[in-house]
């Protein structure tokens, strides 16, 4: 009988060897959970690939929207109340991410469970922090591994509640292909008053960036990440003074890359500047926690 609690979303986008691969050890704790795979290549179609798994549902892009549109795509077809976000270079260690189920049952506010990840060199991430330097939001791995609140939700290793997912409408597609997305859709759900937790006894395997640098070089990685960091600010800070201090340290920065000849960078704000009209119609709109009051609560 499946479980009525959590639907379990995949993303993925090539590398086939190593979803099969990952499938066969996850599925092994995952026997009573709906699991929705959303193939985001459109080039090749991998049902018959996933043919021998009876509980998979599978979804097919028609075109290529990188992460955040692929799992709203793969939430469309989900009715639990929580969604498990697994990237497919994620491995399970067992089945303690159900314990999640016990912070929703304790707390009407919280947002969604972040997990605990084990890197390829052995150490441990996935509690994060957020902070406001030099005109933006920075984020950096925090200092404490201790479960409590965390910057953001991690995209590929969460447990989330679906209808507060659907009431913010999920990943925002301005950040296509990816990056931010995940630090976005958390930044909404804290200033509607909403929190985000991360869980250090749910443990997962996570190698971080193993699908992105396959396929993308690092100069365009580096850029799409810097015109996301930009459309961020642009879309989710309110604060004046926040606003101002990024305008005056942008304008300088472009000088600086100019002179630097990083002409890779400074396309990255031409780019940003393309999702003016749209991230005016998409700013949040809700006061209820401010800026200053999110970032002061996730900078450890």
């Amino acid at each position: 009988m499946l479980n009525t609690e959590i639907t379990v979303i995949i993303p993925s986008y090539k590398n086939l060897p190593l979803l099969i691969k990952n499938l066969q050890h996850n599925l092994a704790y995952l026997k009573n959970y709906s699991v929705i795979v959303v193939n985001d290549d459109p080039s090749r179609s991998i049902r018959e690939e996933l043919t021998p798994f009876s509980q998979i549902t599978l979804v097919e892009n028609k075109k290529n929207y990188g992460f955040g549109i692929t799992v709203n795509e793969g939430v469309k077809h989900t009715h639990t109340p929580y969604l498990m976000l697994l990237n497919s270079d994620v491995l399970l260690n067992d089945t303690s991410f159900h314990n999640a189920l016990a912070h929703f049952e304790t707390n009407p506010n919280l947002f969604g469970v972040s997990f605990a990840q084990k890197e390829k060199d052995g150490s441990i991430v996935g509690k994060n922090t957020l902070y406001w330097e030099k005109g933006f939001v920075r984020h950096k791995k925090a200092d404490s591994r201790i479960s409590g609140d965390t910057g953001w939700l991690e995209g590929g290793t969460c447990i989330l509640d679906r209808s507060k997912f659907n009431q913010l409408k999920g990943f925002d597609k301005c950040y296509a292909p990816f990056y931010w997305e995940d630090i976005d859709l958390s930044y909404r759900a804290k200033k509607n008053g909403y929190t985000v937790f991360f869980d250090a006894s749910i443990l997962v395997e996570h190698h971080h960036e193993s699908t992105i640098r396959s396929y993308f070089e690092s100069k365009k990685i580096e850029q799409i990440a810097y015109r996301n960091s930009i459309i961020f600010i642009w879309k989710n800070i309110s604060d004046s003074k926040m606003r101002t201090e990024h305008g005056l340290y942008l304008l300088k920065t472009i000088f600086v890359l100019i002179s630097q000849r990083k002409f890779y960078l400074v396309n990255a704000i031409l780019q940003a500047s393309k999702s003016l009209k749209y991230l005016f119609h998409q700013k949040s709109k809700s006061t209820i926690i401010s800026d200053i009051t999110i970032l002061k609560s996730v900078h450890a």
